[in-house]
């Protein structure tokens, strides 16, 4: 029955991108021999939008076969090292609004996760859902204390449904990859695996709440970053509470000047709370599109950025963060053999790269940039060109960077659609250059022997038996190596004896037959074979009782 349901799906699926046209895509690959078969089962030879572009046609279908395939559409815009640039523009443009499921199976599942009637639950329980996306809609309540929040609640069923369609994903890769090059050099199993890792997150409300209390909790009492409190109480598998927040979405521009907002500085605070969390807290917002962000405006001169739904967090350890910054600052000096030097200490690229044509590939692709004024250069287009770059090189894109630069093109379009003449290069040097002196100048040193003095103290009484347990072990291991050495001296001796035999008796085997040799050829003159029986002799005794 399953096995039906999956074919039913596929066909679905193949008939709605052929009415795109989009089997086109299988022309330039060993896949095009299909092209004919699957345009047989698409059961229409009707096309839609023929006069479209192929990444409007795309964005098209995605859209008509649901949310999911929305969403799919939507990380893929942000692979733009594996995804053409006229897809990815189009692929950006997708928006994920979905008709909302009724307000009575709302109530439902709160009340089966919290197991208590919702009359008891809350003090009042809006109906009509404030927003509504694939995943989850969202609905206004108040609290029996009087606080007002929102109730975040899956969809229903969303789970089966994107088991199916994950199901369905899945084999699709696995064929493409097994028929097409083309496919193995995009790694669309790759694709589909993080695609599948990201949902499992979104459907789990525990994670989003978690999240969103450590980015508050890193944020706490900063004018420049409010995240709202979860209740922990109401908060479930399926559902999560959180406080209601107050604000002017960021994309209704007009809304923000109108409240005589600083655009400048919204741009530049902004473009500040990215920094910092990315290199200070190593956990940074990682789907910080315009429906997630909201602005505070109580005081315009420096506005508060307020963000919402931490479904997908990114996360860097030391060593990125480094890597990030050094390439940032190698990029600022255009020292770009540091850059390729960078990219083989991490170990992204193997080691046996030539380093001078790898610098020649990242000047090219990067000296172009800096023939255009600072305000016309993109920072999320330098990272996208040195991933395709160092692609070239066999670098493998490491996913914590592609949140990372799907994070940076949203924070760049943003503030430029807040303030064109942002200069993000101009913001983000100086925070860069002091993050680093401060990474391996002598306060960073001292900060370091703190952080690490309550350890060492707290270890300092076991020092002399750990010691004495050391010194134990290396006795023991020299003891054994003594041991190891004796034995393979003994195996050495008797190998050399085993030789010196097999010499003594190849010798005197030899003599023996010269001593028969000589005395059948001379029977009366006896004397040379017996000299030689004699050698031979000698020479068998001492193969038997070898010595060096």
């Amino acid at each position: 029955m399953n096995a039906i349901r999956q074919l039913h799906h596929a066909l679905r699926i193949n008939r709605t991108l052929v009415h795109y046209g989009l089997d086109e895509f299988l022309a330039p690959t060993p896949l095009a021999r299909f092209r004919p078969l699957a345009k047989l089962f698409s059961l229409s030879l009707r096309r839609k939008a023929k006069d479209k572009s192929r990444g409007e046609r795309l964005r098209l279908a995605l859209t008509e076969l649901g949310p999911i395939y929305v969403k799919l559409g939507q990380m893929l815009s942000t692979r733009r090292d594996l995804v053409p640039p006229d897809i990815a523009d189009e692929l950006a443009k997708l928006q994920d609004q979905v008709p909302p499921f009724d307000s009575a199976v709302a109530r439902s599942i709160v009340e089966k996760q919290l197991d208590t009637p919702i009359v008891e639950l809350f003090a009042s329980f809006n109906d009509t859902p404030l927003a509504s996306a694939s995943i989850a809609q969202v609905h206004e309540a108040t609290l029996n204390n009087g606080e007002e929040v929102v109730v975040k609640i899956l969809r229903p069923g969303i789970r089966r449904k994107i088991l199916r369609d994950m199901q369905m994903m899945h084999s699709l890769a696995n064929w493409a990859e097994k028929y097409s090059s083309e496919a193995r050099r995009l790694r669309i199993i790759e694709v589909v695996k993080e695609y599948d890792s990201t949902l499992a997150r979104e459907i789990d409300l525990r994670i989003e709440a978690a999240n969103t209390s450590h980015l508050r909790h890193n944020f706490a009492d900063s004018d420049l970053l409010y995240v709202p409190k979860i209740y922990w109480d109401y908060t479930r598998v399926k559902m999560l509470v959180m406080e209601k927040i107050s604000g002017i979405p960021i994309g209704n521009i007009a809304a923000l000047k109108s409240s005589g907002v600083d655009m400048k500085a919204l741009a530049d605070r902004g473009v500040e709370i990215f920094f910092t969390q990315v290199f200070r807290d190593s956990f940074f917002h990682a789907d910080m599109h315009p429906g997630n962000i909201f602005v505070n405006v109580t005081n315009p001169l420096e506005p508060q950025y307020i963000a919402i739904d931490c479904g997908i967090m990114g996360t860097l350890d030391e060593n990125d963060k480094r890597y990030l910054a050094d390439n940032f600052l190698a990029f600022f000096d255009r020292d770009y053999r540091r850059i390729a030097e960078l990219h083989v200490e991490s170990g992204w690229i193997d080691a046996d790269v030539s380093i001078p044509e790898f610098e020649s590939a990242i000047r090219a692709a990067c000296e172009p940039i800096f023939g255009k004024s600072l305000a016309e250069i993109s920072f999320g287009h330098f990272l996208i060109q040195l991933f395709q770059t160092a692609r070239r090189f066999n670098m493998q894109v490491q996913p914590q960077l592609v949140l990372l630069q799907k994070t940076l093109l949203y924070v760049e379009g943003l503030g430029r659609q807040l303030y064109p003449q942002l200069d993000l290069w101009q913001t983000a040097q100086p925070y860069l250059r002091q993050w680093v002196r401060e990474q391996v100048g002598p306060k960073a040193m001292f900060e370091d022997i703190k952080r690490q003095f309550p350890d060492w103290l707290h270890k300092a009484p076991k020092l002399p038996g750990l010691l004495f347990d050391n010194f134990h072990r290396i006795g023991q291991t020299l003891n054994q190596f003594e041991q190891l050495k004796a034995q393979f001296t003994e195996l050495e001796r008797h190998k050399l004896e085993q030789q010196y035999a097999l010499k003594h008796a190849f010798i005197g085997g030899s003599l023996a037959i010269l001593s028969g040799i000589s005395y059948l050829a001379v029977p009366h003159d006896w004397w040379p074979a017996a000299i030689l029986g004699a050698g031979a002799a000698w020479f068998m005794i001492k193969s038997l009782w070898p010595t060096k």
